[in-house]
Order: structure tokens, then C-alpha cells, then sequence
């Protein structure tokens, strides 16, 4: 028996979604960070994201009239999407991103779809992801991809102008992460109709969590196909395939919601039993029976860095918009509450990952708007932001306090907080993704010789051990050249030391350098040790693939940097948000060596790779102080890492930020306050409004400071104000009054 042949027999067997999943997609600098050589000359030579013209002019007409309209309050309350919104959206081409133009579609970048979502995720979640679901994975990108032209021609000027709204129905109650174990089903079978008889199939299916199912018009299906009586003359199990119908077509049962915690999104249920569709409702007519899961895995793996990414960081701008404002704002003790050091450690968090949250957008949006289709990017971009999203809006909430869990117009947390555990399920859960998606992905796409191995240990082909033997020598190769590089990364001062000239990018370089060294050696050994049990072994594999992840995350944050206008003031972002990306590298690491399974191959590769000897990166609480001050600033910095709230319209942001600006003009006359009274010109009175009248008695204050001073303070009592109810929840305050409106008993 040769080598190849008993890899095949002890190798966990691998199933055709699963070969397509892994399969699927292409690389990027991530493979240069797995192998141990960060590609730092492609990184800083990648151009940043732009807008382009008609992109710029979309965002400042449709979507700022769009954000104008949006009452995030009302679309809570209200059992619908309000139809003016809606209709807006159809008249606007907001279901068209990703259509070609030739079919009137925008066609829009990336990187402006993202920004547009998470724009209108700031304002309204439950708007945003109607807009965002026909911009993603479904009917839309399928049909571009792979539609017959017949049906490209009827279908996407539908879609562009609204005319259709579509839904794409992957999931059912017996399969959720495990998508490619569903069990609607489809037989191919023959039916006469118009008086000719039709090849087609018997479909029968029941699918849930189908976002804008309730309201579409036209029904995206996966099912798995069987044809038993050979009538496509090839095998019984054709595997899955993707067919489009009308949502009215004989014989579907579309319209039953669901309600993800209240999040007032279409989100619902279809079902069918033994609906005939001819085979020309195939996406792609009848040669992509069976394709459906290739073609799934191929867009998801593009799609899946572009919108649920955009609510992470919608979250990150938001929270730190809001946090900050209102830290320097409220006041307590005597002084704004941003100065206590209990309050900054949440304040320099929120602004550390925030722009962690900016940064690996803008590198995201970069790979696939130069045409790549990254799969563990976007992988690696769906669980980080999304789970960065939540820390941020966590140490908002318990900033804010009880202004944050007070429903109504003034809290601008309450929707995000409902829905962010809704994005971290969807498109796989964020345990499935971090645990079997990133390194699983990784280790077979980043690797230069493992996807070839793994094909050549299945090959029925003559030659297969030939080939076998020839890619095992390259694999050991570049094995022996991984360790002796990390060996040398140790122990050699000097060795893989950064090139930038700037000291701080410069020291992250060197650190990033080391630790994708130790990655590359790591993850050889768990392949060479562990061989197939490392699928079993899920924690492991996790930590490696936050390895992997924190390092990209690290070369994004330098990248935005060194590319930035705002260099100066992103500084103290920059050095927290990439100190604690590398931290958590390094404690993934320490938790991977410390849980190896061999404890003889793990101390040997610790002690060759410099492990215990190797200083550790932390945040420090200069770092933290530092941050915390100058998220409280009105710089370059904050307005670059909260552009995507939108100021449109009178929400609970406009409020704050009139408060806040409010309160920075006059900040001088605040000071001449505090002097006066430690003067003993003027006594502290029990309100702030009264202070003011006394020092304007005493000559401390002319009048034009004075109505400043009360200006502020108005401002200032409203930004501070919750929301009151009658006692059969009636509102009674609204964002342009603090006092409550009275109503007799």
C-alpha cells in the first residue's frame, strides 16, 4: 500500500459541499500572513477605496433624501415597513447595487455598496437590511452570474426598478449551518403542459428565517435533486440546485413572518409541496442542475464581506459618536464623566475598535474590489466585525446607562442592540464561522501544497502517487524553510525586523512579522500531528484562525494609517486598536501551545520558536487614557471614524452633537465659571441655570455669555433626557423638548 493510499484511509472522508466550500474562492495577502511572510509591498501599494462620481452623487442625493425621511421610532412601532420608505426604495434603484448596468442596474462598487448600508444602518437596522438582503447573496447575484440570458433579460430590470422584490430560501428547521444537509427535495419527473409534455421537477420544501419572504415576489429556492428514473441520463443524487419562481407560481406558501426580537424586518417562512417548476426556472437552465451549492458557496464568499462587515462598523461609528458626545456631556462629581478613568477604559475601547471596525472594512472592500473572491477574508470580516460591533455597543450601554435602555426618540443604541445578535447568525453562526470556516478555509487555501495534497490523496487517477510523493517533498520543503525562518525570527536580532520609517508602524511590522512566522510553524506541525483529527479539533483550530485573523486585522489598521489625511490625529487609535489586535494574537497563540494535544512536539516548538522568552504586547493605561482624551475631541479622527452616522433629518444623534458643539463653544466661559467660584466671586448654586443667572449678576458673565451659557444648557438637559410615557405607554417627550407634555388623569 503506498503512502497516498493510507493518508486516504486514515483522512476523515470529505463531502461534495464540503470540497465545493473549500474549493470556492481565492486569496489574498491572508496567504502571505498563514505561510510566515506578510506581503507588507502589496498591502501599502493597494490603492485606498474611493467613491466614484456617480457613486459620491447617489450617496449625497437617494440616500441622504432617503435618511432625511427615515423615523426609526415609527418603523419600530409599526407592523410594516412604512410604504412611502419602500417605495422609495424601489424608485431609487436601492435593490440594484449589484446588477449590471447594461440591465439598468447601479452596479456600484463594493465598497460603495458598503458604505451606503452601513449609512442607512445608523439611521434605521430594519431598513438597512431590506436594503441589504437583494444586494447579497440571492436572485439578484445569482442570476448576473449564472442566469440564462432569457431569464437575466426578465428578471434583473425587474429587480432594478422594483417591480420584483426577491427572497433567497436556503435554510430549513432540520439544516441551518449545515446548509448542504437540507432536506427539501426535488424530483425530476415529466408533466405535460399546453398540451406537451415537459421534463421538470417535483419540488417539496420548507424553509424558515427567509428575509423579505413576506413581501418578495419572486422566490429564490435550494433544493436537492434526485432523479430516479435516469431521465437526465446521469446519476440518481444530482446534489443541490437553485431554481427561481414567481412568489404566486401554483402551488407556494409564502407570507408567514417571524419576529427577530422585535427588529421590524420581513423575515419569514416558504413552503411547497410536490410543485412542478419546468426546468427552465433553473438559474441557468438545465445544465446547472446539481450546481447550486458551488454556485452558492462562490457568491456567498464575496457578498459575505460586504454587508453584515458594514453593520459591525455601522455599530462601531455610531457607538462611538454617541459614547463620546454624551461622556463629555454628562457630568457628575463636578466634572464630565469622560474623565473618570472607569469611563475611559470603555471610551478608548469603543474608539480602539472602531477604528479596528474602519480599517479591515476598507481592507475587505479593497480585495474584492480588485476582483478577488476571498473566502476566509470574508469569513474572517463576518465574525470580527460583527463580534467587535457587539463589544463596542456593550461598553456603550454600560456607558450611556440608563439613557441606553430607555426606549424612545433620544436612545440611538436601542435598535442596534436589538439587532446585532441577529447579524452574528446569519450567513453561518459566528461559532460556526471562528470554529470551522476561517482556519478550516485557511489552512486548505492559504497553504501552497495542502488543496493539491488533499486532491491527489482522493485522485483515482494512474499517476496519482506520483503526483502525491512530488507535492509531499515540496510540502516538507516549505516546512523545513517555516521553521528555520521562525528559529531564526527568535533567536537572530535583527531578522525580520519592519522597513517603514515611522517608528510606530515599524514596531507593529516587526511584531506582526514574528508572529506570522510562529503562525506558519504552528499550523505545519497541527497539520503534520494532528493530520485530520485537527477537523475534530475545533478550539485549536479556532485560535489558529484568530491568529490568522488578528494579524490581518493588524496589517488593515497599518495600512489605514500610513494612507490616511488624518495621521496625527489617528495616532492614539491606531496604537490602541493594532496594541490590542496583536495582544489577542498573541493570546491565541499561548492558548494553542498550552492546550496541544502532544506536549512533547508543543514544548520542543516553544523552545525553538522563542516562546517563553518572548515579550508580550499589552495596552497599557497611558494607552488607554490617551485614546479615552481624544475621543472626547472634535478632530479629523473622530469625524473619519464616524462619517457613516448620517446627521439627516432630527434624531437622538443631531441632539447630542447640538449639545455637545454646544458645549465646546463654550467651553472658555466654562472655565471663567470654575475660576469665579474658586475666586469666591460667585457661590455654587444647586443647578447649573442658576449659577449662570448669579454670575451674570455678578459681572462675571456679560449677556451674549450668558444666553450661550443658557443656550448650552438647554441643549445640554434634552442630550441628557429619556423618554417619558403615559401609563398606557403614550410618548410624551420628543427630541425638541426635555419638559413632558402633561395629560390630566
Amino acid at each position: 500500500m503506498s503512502l497516498r493510499q493510507k493518508f486516504k484511509k486514515i483522512l476523515p472522508e470529505i463531502s461534495r459541499t464540503e470540497q465545493e466550500a473549500l474549493d470556492a474562492g481565492d486569496t489574498w495577502i491572508e496567504a502571505s500572513i498563514y505561510q510566515g511572510t506578510p506581503d507588507f509591498d502589496t498591502l501599502l501599494q493597494t490603492a485606498p477605496s474611493k467613491l466614484t462620481e456617480r457613486e459620491q452623487a447617489f450617496i449625497d442625493g437617494p440616500l441622504a433624501e432617503l435618511l432625511e425621511m427615515l423615523d426609526d421610532v415609527e418603523v419600530h412601532n409599526a407592523k410594516h415597513i412604512p410604504e412611502h420608505v419602500l417605495q422609495f426604495l424601489k424608485d431609487n434603484k436601492f435593490f440594484s447595487f449589484i446588477i449590471p448596468k447594461e440591465f439598468g442596474g447601479l452596479e456600484f462598487s463594493s465598497y460603495a455598496s458598503s458604505t451606503i448600508v452601513a449609512s442607512i444602518s445608523t439611521k434605521s437596522n430594519p431598513i438597512a437590511t431590506t436594503v441589504m438582503v437583494p444586494n447579497s447573496l440571492g436572485p439578484g447575484e445569482l442570476l448576473a452570474h449564472y442566469g440564462t440570458q432569457e431569464q437575466k433579460d426578465h428578471y434583473l430590470p425587474r429587480l432594478v426598478d422594483g417591480r420584483d422584490i426577491p427572497c433567497f430560501a436556503l435554510t430549513s428547521p432540520e439544516a441551518g449551518s449545515d446548509a448542504g444537509g437540507i432536506p427539501d427535495r426535488a424530483i425530476v419527473t415529466k408533466k405535460v403542459v399546453d398540451g406537451e409534455e415537459v421534463i421538470g421537477l417535483s419540488c417539496t420544501w420548507d424553509k424558515r428565517y427567509i428575509t423579505l419572504a413576506p413581501i418578495a415576489t419572486v422566490l429564490g429556492l435550494a433544493v436537492k435533486v434526485f432523479d430516479p428514473d435516469g431521465l437526465l441520463g446521469g446519476e440518481e443524487d444530482l446534489g443541490i440546485t437553485c431554481v427561481l419562481l414567481p412568489a404566486d407560481y401554483e402551488g407556494v406558501q409564502i407570507g408567514n413572518r417571524h419576529k427577530p426580537l422585535g427588529v421590524n424586518f420581513y423575515n419569514g417562512t416558504t413552503r411547497g409541496n410536490d410543485v412542478f417548476v419546468p426546468m427552465d426556472f433553473v438559474i441557468g437552465g438545465q445544465k446547472n442542475v446539481g450546481k447550486g451549492w458551488q454556485m452558492l458557496v462562490s457568491c456567498l464568499g464575496a457578498g459575505r464581506g460586504v454587508s453584515l462587515p458594514a453593520n459591525g462598523c455601522a455599530t462601531g461609528h455610531a457607538t462611538l459618536k454617541s459614547t463620546s458626545e454624551y461622556a463629555a456631556i454628562r457630568e457628575q462629581f463636578g466634572m464630565p464623566i469622560g474623565k473618570f478613568e472607569g469611563i475611559q477604559e470603555q471610551l478608548a475601547l469603543i474608539g480602539g475598535l472602531t477604528y479596528n471596525l474602519e480599517a479591515m472594512r476598507h481592507l475587505v472592500l479593497n480585495s474584492l474590489d480588485l476582483g478577488f473572491k476571498p473566502s476566509v477574508i470574508t469569513a474572517m470580516a463576518k465574525y470580527h466585525m460583527t463580534e467587535m460591533g457587539r463589544v463596542c455597543l456593550q461598553a456603550a450601554m454600560d456607558t450611556q446607562a440608563g439613557k441606553a435602555i430607555q426606549m424612545g426618540p433620544n436612545n440611538v443604541l436601542a435598535t442596534a442592540y436589538f439587532a446585532t445578535p441577529i447579524g452574528i447568525t446569519v450567513e453561518g453562526a459566528n461559532i460556526l464561522t471562528r470554529n470551522l470556516m476561517i482556519f478550516g478555509q485557511g489552512a486548505t487555501r492559504c497553504h501552497p501544497h495542502v488543496q493539491d495534497l488533499i486532491t491527489a490523496i482522493h485522485s483515482d487517477d494512474a499517476d496519482a502517487d506520483k503526483q502525491f510523493n512530488k507535492l509531499m517533498r515540496q510540502t516538507i520543503g516549505y516546512s523545513v524553510k517555516n521553521f528555520f525562518r521562525g528559529v531564526a525570527s527568535a533567536y537572530v536580532p535583527g531578522f525580520g525586523g519592519g522597513k517603514n520609517p515611522d517608528k510606530l508602524v515599524n514596531k507593529f511590522e516587526k511584531r506582526i512579522k514574528r508572529l506570522s512566522s510562529i503562525l506558519a510553524v504552528q499550523s505545519d506541525f497541527a497539520l503534520l500531528v494532528l493530520g485530520g483529527d485537527l477537523k475534530r479539533k475545533e478550539m485549536l483550530s479556532a485560535r489558529l484562525g484568530d491568529v490568522l485573523s488578528y494579524l490581518f486585522m493588524a496589517m488593515g489598521n497599518i495600512k489605514f494609517y500610513v494612507q490616511s489625511e488624518n495621521r496625527k490625529d489617528l495616532k492614539p487609535y491606531f496604537e490602541y486598536g493594532t496594541t490590542w489586535a496583536l495582544q489577542q494574537a498573541e493570546e491565541a497563540m499561548t492558548a494553542y501551545v498550552d492546550n496541544f494535544p502532544n506536549r512533547i512536539v508543543a514544548g520542543f516548538l516553544s523552545a525553538k520558536l522563542g516562546l517563553p522568552f518572548m515579550s508580550k504586547t499589552k495596552v497599557s493605561d497611558k494607552m488607554i487614557t490617551d485614546l479615552a482624551e481624544a475621543t472626547l475631541r472634535n478632530d479629523g479622527a473622530k469625524a473619519e471614524l464616524t462619517h457613516l452616522v448620517s446627521m439627516k433629518g432630527r434624531d437622538g444623534f443631531t441632539v447630542l452633537s447640538e449639545a455637545y458643539k454646544a458645549k465646546l463653544d463654550v467651553l472658555p466661559l466654562l472655565d471663567k465659571l470654575k475660576q469665579a467660584m474658586r475666586q469666591g466671586k460667585i457661590a455654587k448654586q444647586l443647578t447649573f441655570g442658576e449659577l449662570v443667572d448669579v454670575a451674570a449678576e455678578a459681572y462675571v458673565v456679560n449677556s451674549d455669555e450668558r444666553d450661550a451659557l443658557l443656550d448650552y444648557n438647554e441643549k445640554r438637559k434634552l442630550a441628557i433626557a429619556v423618554d417619558e410615557y403615559t401609563f398606557d405607554m403614550e410618548l410624551l417627550t420628543g427630541l425638541e423638548t426635555e419638559e413632558p407634555i402633561l395629560k390630566s388623569a
